[in-house]
């Protein structure tokens, strides 16, 4: 069995997502289209996306209940290739999340977990990580149960992928993670709605704060990635959404992609909000191939920005298109992982470094 190159630390939920035309009027119903079950949470969900595009992946995840739906999980896990020791317990069910999501793209959701379920992070067997090159985390998880996994990941020379949301807010929070955070992805509040001073004012914040690599994500909008003095605002394309359910775990998926093919920031932002656009046109955790991804992330509308003395300026007006040269190494960059897909002779060791372009 081969190292994973990305591996997941948090929940693991089973989730039911239905589709409908429109949310239904109080006490009254309204007809199901089409009905998806799989495994959640965020962590969950890129190990079972990077799986799809031929990443090893694996997954430390909370105890889930010793019942049917609790193996059924471990089974769909194994089915998708997925590495991962599933821990069963009689403490309580299996949790159970159920999303319903209208042909606008907004979900409501109801979920069931017990309180006790994070607490099994606090025991669970760390040693997946060795050989690991990017672990991922969910601040929701709470910051006593996520600080040990990011600890032993920072010991190992793991980079870190915190998903903080609008919880860089908390500013003592931001201080404690950053030290530990080598990529950041938040929103600029909780229903991501800000503007551009708020996708500024948040990226300089974290920058501020000692993070590397800091993401903001803005849903429908697209998202703003910086790193250093490089800055790149990719605009999302417009899209007929059926279901935005874990649409913001497909953004990660993809911009974790990127990092582990040693992409710079633009290619992978560019990747990860064509894959997250993609995401929202279909429900269920069935991925587009790269060569769709990739067709797509080239006709996304890209700024140029640098932060510079503590200000932001802009490098260039909106385009269109990547410039050739660049268009030309992506479709190389894709020969080179549709390769990754088939078998391979012999089994390699994941060297443990960061990824490039970092």
């Amino acid at each position: 069995m081969k190292t994973p190159e990305y591996v997941g630390f948090g929940m693991l939920t089973a989730v039911t997502i239905m589709t409908v035309d429109r949310f239904p009027r109080h006490n009254t119903g309204a007809m199901v289209k089409e009905v998806k079950e799989f495994v959640f949470d965020d962590a969950a969900i890129i190990a079972c996306c990077l799986r799809q595009w031929g990443v090893e992946t694996g997954m430390i995840g909370t105890a889930v209940g010793d019942d049917p739906r609790g193996h059924a999980l471990a089974q769909q896990l194994k089915t998708r290739g997925v590495q991962a020791q599933v821990r069963f317990t009689n403490a309580y069910e299996t949790p159970l999340e159920v999303d319903v999501s209208d042909r606008r793209g907004a979900r409501t959701y109801f979920w069931q977990r017990h309180p006790d379920m994070l607490a099994t992070l606090d025991t669970a067997d760390l040693s997946l990580l060795e050989g690991a090159r990017l672990m991922y985390v969910d601040w929701y998880d709470g910051e006593e149960h996520i600080l040990r996994a990011m600890d032993r990941a920072k010991e190992l020379d793991i980079p870190v992928f915190l998903n903080l949301e609008h919880g860089h807010k908390d500013l003592s929070l931001l201080k404690r993670y950053a030290s530990r955070t080598s990529i950041c992805q938040v929103v600029t509040d909780a229903a991501q709605l800000g503007g551009n001073r708020a996708l500024m004012l948040t990226a300089r914040k974290l920058l501020n704060a000692g993070i590397q690599t800091a993401i903001i994500t803005l849903a429908k909008e697209g998202c703003l990635v910086a790193r250093g003095q490089e800055i790149v605002r990719v605009h999302a394309p417009k899209v007929r959404a059926v279901d935005a359910c874990g649409a913001g775990a497909t953004f990660s998926s993809g911009f974790a992609y990127g990092l582990l093919q040693g992409w710079g920031i633009e290619h992978a932002a560019r990747f990860a909000t064509a894959a997250a656009s993609l995401k929202v046109t279909r429900a269920g955790l069935e991925m587009f191939s790269l060569d769709e991804i990739h067709a797509l992330a080239e006709r996304l509308k890209v700024e140029y920005l640098t932060f510079k003395d503590n200000q932001f300026h802009k490098l260039s007006q909106l385009i269109s298109a990547r410039p050739k040269s660049l268009v030309d190494r992506s479709r190389d960059l894709v020969k080179q992982a549709g390769e990754s897909l088939k078998p391979r002779a012999e089994t390699r060791t994941h060297p443990r470094r960061k990824p490039q372009g970092k």
